[in-house]
């Protein structure tokens, strides 16, 4: 997606991005209000954001909450909400408007599925809700699925653990204009609130219930950052398990001996309904009970396919030792998401193949010297799955990984067998560090950790602790990525920096530090 003037002017139209509405023309009747039923004040609390770019189309997401730490706050009744779309942020060139239902039993939000738009450029919409406006958002579709060469620029993010601190790289993200912001999980943490906590969680434990849910997803809307990068970009995004519960995997808890399968099971069915309520998804992601459809694939032209896991649903429980991680038993994606997933990989027209994985499909051996000592959430849990996976990489022509979940910045080469240090390497995972889970960590007593493993991981390329995420720019030559760093989330602002630089040449796998 090459860049153009009026999205780089859009960067100093703060007004534009968080909505000084009051002033905005309104563009329909007043049709906002259910009849008989006012429509409380302030209802765009949790603000605006859209998702899932097409070369045509995109969702465009809002949930009124005028109450949002309480419920909602919203009458139990339906409003018909307004939406505008415009190829200009003042909305003088308006494209397509029309009206959606804010049901309550979807927590009042609202996801409209655009279509029949042009590719490749930026978008303004908003919302109208009897006579109050919403934020302005800016979204982009994607590139004609003809389109040869071009750019793109993606933010890689997970992980951003309210307790831990304020979600201060989004800052700095939304500086750095990117095309999208590719979110691989962990968008909320259930744990309880902490005294100690940076910033407190709101409720009295963890959620459990729909209700419960729902408030801390509106808890993380407030952050300003978050919600100032959910208005400047679409969003692609799935979850891991903090999202329900921790290491969870398919409908068994981390706790069976606490959560019974019927109680987890309405624990998945409250959090899948929460997770659809808060996120910029189309209409095949809304839940049936405890299933939530979130692969899917996304094209930008000829230049990069991006293939987004979930790695939770379909998985088998952990393993608990190195033979229970060597199981040809064990699945971490399940047949039919496997299948759809090397079909797509082998088929694919694009330079780049992105696999949005939230968790670390590289080797991390935590025991120095001979032996094995693995981390068994991750794909090192799931080896002979995981094998198979990578004896395919290396018939497909630039696969590279894009991780969460471990809190750290991992970036290595993906070898054909990690058993062998003399195997072909077949790609690159980069993990992006989180946004602020494990706060402002002890950068040395993470490099005494980490760096005596160095010898038995020579994969790994960057490994490094601090807060912040990645930033990807995609040609049809190669990947010039950075990590970019902020110095502390333990306050509401933060100064960024560029820890390294990476490259990912095309057609030659792996990846090299700059």
């Amino acid at each position: 997606m090459t860049a153009s003037p009026d999205r780089r002017r859009f960067l100093t139209a703060g007004a534009a991005v968080l909505g000084a509405a009051a002033s905005a023309q309104l563009w329909l009747p007043g049709i906002a209000r259910a009849a008989g039923t006012p429509l409380p004040d302030g209802v765009f609390t949790l603000g605006v954001t859209s998702g899932d770019p097409l070369p045509d189309g995109i969702v465009l997401w809002t949930r009124l909450a005028p109450d949002p730490l309480n419920g909602g706050g919203m009458p139990d009744a339906v409003y018909t909400v307004e939406w505008e779309l415009a190829e200009d942020e003042r909305f003088h060139r308006t494209v397509r408007r029309g009206i959606a239902q804010a049901r309550p039993e979807l927590g009042h939000s609202v996801h409209v599925d655009v279509r029949g738009l042009r590719p490749d450029r930026p978008y303004w919409y908003r919302f109208r809700a009897d006579g109050q406006l919403s934020p302005t958002g800016r979204t982009r579709t994607a590139p004609h699925p003809h389109q040869r060469g071009g750019s793109l620029r993606v933010a890689l993010a997970s992980c951003q653990n309210w307790q831990h601190g304020y979600f201060t790289p989004y800052a700095d993200m939304r500086a750095q204009d990117p095309d999208f912001v590719l979110f691989v999980g962990d968008y909320i943490y259930e744990s309880a609130p902490s005294t100690t906590a940076v910033r407190r969680h709101e409720g009295k434990g963890e959620p459990y219930t729909l209700v419960q849910y729902r408030n801390r997803y509106a808890q993380y809307r407030t952050d300003p950052d978050l919600a100032a990068m959910h208005a400047s970009a679409p969003w692609v995004v799935t979850f891991d398990d903090h999202e329900v519960d921790n290491d969870w995997a398919g409908e068994v808890p981390q706790d069976p001996d606490k959560q019974s399968h019927d109680a987890f099971v309405a624990r998945l069915t409250a959090a899948f309904q929460a997770y659809y309520e808060h996120m910029p998804v189309r209409a095949s992601a809304i839940p049936t009970g405890p299933h939530i459809q979130m692969y899917r694939r996304l094209e930008f032209g000829r230049l990069a396919r991006l293939n987004v896991l979930d790695t939770r649903q379909f998985r088998s429980d952990q393993a608990t030792t190195q033979e229970g991680a060597e199981s040809p038993s064990t699945t971490m994606l399940g047949a039919g998401q496997k299948r759809w997933l090397l079909d797509g990989l082998h088929d694919s027209p694009a330079r780049w193949n992105l696999i949005a994985s939230q968790i670390m499909m590289a080797e991390t051996d935590l025991l120095p010297g001979d032996g094995k000592l693995w981390y068994y959430d991750a794909w090192d849990g799931y080896q002979a799955e995981r094998g198979a996976l990578l004896e395919e990489f290396a018939d497909i022509r630039n696969p590279v990984v894009l991780s969460g979940d471990r809190h750290l910045t991992m970036i290595s080469d993906l070898k054909e067998d990690f058993a062998d240090p003399d195997s072909d390497v077949v790609g690159a995972e980069f993990v992006g560090t989180s946004i602020s889970s494990n706060g402002d960590q002890d950068q040395a007593a993470f490099h005494a950790q980490w760096d005596p493993l160095k010898a038995d991981n020579p994969h790994w390329k960057l490994i490094d602790a601090h807060r912040g995420y990645h930033l990807f720019d995609i040609d049809s030559d190669g990947i010039d990525a950075r990590v970019r760093v902020v110095d502390t989330v333990t306050g509401p602002q933060a100064t960024a920096s560029t820890l390294a630089r990476l490259r990912v040449e095309s057609d030659e796998p792996g990846v090299r530090l700059v």
